[in-house]
């Protein structure tokens, strides 16, 4: 059955019992409450067609972001707006934050209200993608990391721990498994001490506060961080297994258009590489040093038309192993003084380049027969990644890929890392197999065995991967065993 199809039913219905239209949402909890009951079977092809909002589990994925609570930053950017009650750098009007606000920053009550929402509108939540945003996280007091943690894994549970270790092992095989954590950090704060308690509250991936790679511009911004720091921070997280997202600004204070285009050049050189990238265009809010400046006529924003050409510029030179997660924040217009206001940046942008970064390339619910298997290599802090796949090189999409480090990783000894492994297109339940979807195909499976066949070659006794707590039972299926929060096979 098409939507156009549904469409028609309903009207149909509506106008013969004289009823108004009812929504998805309305049906989908008529649906689940029959299906509960036994009245009915279950029927993948109209959870599908009811579900809202598609694109939400399109990746492969539910995605799940908590904010934790206001607390002192060590930073005194001058970019950055410092809200009242809000955690530093962030709105009280933003999506996730009003969701924050509402539960009293409960990280329980956050991730519950969260998976609540998704399952109501018809997405699959058995794994989740959770994102700990909030400022410099490892700023906090240990103590409420590891409870924040742990409530989050309580959450996903639905079942009171006494330790984090403890939800960490249930989460193994719940059913809302947590298949990757994210946190978010300022490149200074990194050392190897803080990379293993990372790894011990489970955490796979680091957003770091970058901004601009141009120490002049850092230094005017009053950043307080060196070049050197990110250097160091990037090569210590990628030789531990992490992926690395970026947060860049555009038209930043002394900055311009030129060494914003440059800048984006140099991003994909040795010493950076990251996997991911925020992009954010510099947007003037009350509560910011930097609006003093603008006051004074001392700092000018790009026009409209100016931003959208240097997007443009960077998205032709973005790699096809990196993905744009964002090019704009959730930032309500009303609260921007001065700055871009336009929500629809991305798709404004899309009609005017063929952008082949990951996001712009996944296969979503693209029907494709045509897979072949791809193998690139590049240098990335003073080692060899590569980037293994799947794709459909006639529609330019994505299936599958797999991140393989070549590196002297410290913590598992003569071992290559499998720093990712992800399927995209519509997520599919564990344990479940949907015909048209992509995932649980053996993608997946396929990359790893290519992965291990080239460390074998390579002479390494090992392959380790940094998975996230819900992935364990997987990779435990392929021969892996835990080895200090690493799921390590022996050849």
């Amino acid at each position: 059955m098409s939507e156009e199809k549904l469409d028609k039913i309903k009207r149909q219905v509506c106008f013969k019992y004289k009823i108004s239209m009812p929504t998805n949402i309305i049906l989908l909890k008529a649906y689940h409450k029959l299906l509960k009951t036994n009245k009915i079977k279950k029927n993948i092809q109209l959870e599908n067609l009811l579900k809202t909002r598609k694109v939400r589990s399109l990746s492969g994925i539910a995605s799940v972001t908590v904010i934790t609570k206001p607390y002192p930053c060590p930073g005194k950017c001058i970019f950055c707006p410092t809200e009242k009650n809000m955690p530093k750098s962030y709105l009280k009007n933003e999506p996730a934050c009003m969701r924050a606000l509402l539960n009293k920053f409960d990280p329980y009550k956050q991730a519950k209200m969260r998976l609540q929402a998704l399952e109501m509108t018809g997405h699959p939540t058995d794994k989740i993608e959770l994102i700990v945003l909030g400022g410099t996280w490892s700023y906090y007091k240990k103590q409420y990391q590891t409870y924040f943690i742990k409530r989050c894994f309580d959450a996903c549970n639905k079942k009171t721990s006494k330790t984090l270790k403890q939800a960490q092992k249930i989460n193994e095989k719940t059913k809302h498994r947590i298949i990757g954590l994210t946190l978010e950090t300022r490149p200074d704060y990194i050392n190897e001490k803080e990379i293993k308690r990372m790894r011990n509250l489970g955490c796979t991936r680091i957003e770091l506060g970058v901004q601009t790679i141009y120490q002049d511009i850092l230094d005017k911004n009053k950043r307080e961080i060196s070049l050197e720091q990110i250097k160091q921070a990037t090569k210590l997280l990628k030789d531990s297994g992490f992926k690395i997202t970026y947060h860049m600004m555009l038209n930043l204070p002394y900055s311009n258009i030129k060494k914003d285009e440059k800048m984006f050049e140099k991003l994909f050189t040795n010493d950076f590489q990251p996997d991911q990238l925020k992009i954010y265009p510099c947007a003037i809010l009350k509560t910011a040093k930097l609006y003093k400046l603008y006051k004074k006529n001392k700092y000018k924003p790009y026009t409209i038309n100016q931003l959208i050409n240097v997007l443009v510029k960077i998205k032709k030179i973005i790699p096809e192993y990196v993905r744009i997660i964002r090019i704009i924040r959730d930032i309500p217009s009303q609260d921007i003084v001065a700055g871009s206001k336009r929500s629809n940046l991305r798709q404004d942008i899309q009609k005017k380049v063929n952008c082949r970064c990951i996001r712009c390339r996944e296969i979503k619910d693209i029907k494709t027969n045509n897979i072949k298997f791809k193998k690139l290599e590049y240098k990335a802090s003073d080692a060899k990644e590569i980037f293994l796949s799947f794709e459909d090189d006639k529609k330019d999409k994505l299936l599958a890929f797999l991140r393989l480090r070549i590196t002297d990783n410290p913590i598992i000894k003569n071992s290559t890392l499998i720093r990712e492994v992800h399927t995209y297109g519509q997520t599919v339940p564990i344990n479940k197999n949907i015909e048209s979807a992509k995932q649980h195909k053996n993608l997946g499976k396929r990359l790893i065995n290519e992965a291990e066949k080239i460390s074998k070659d390579l002479g390494y006794k090992k392959t380790a991967v940094i998975a996230g707590i819900g992935t364990r039972e997987y990779y435990r299926k392929l021969g892996y065993k835990l080895e200090n929060e690493y799921m390590v096979k022996n050849f």
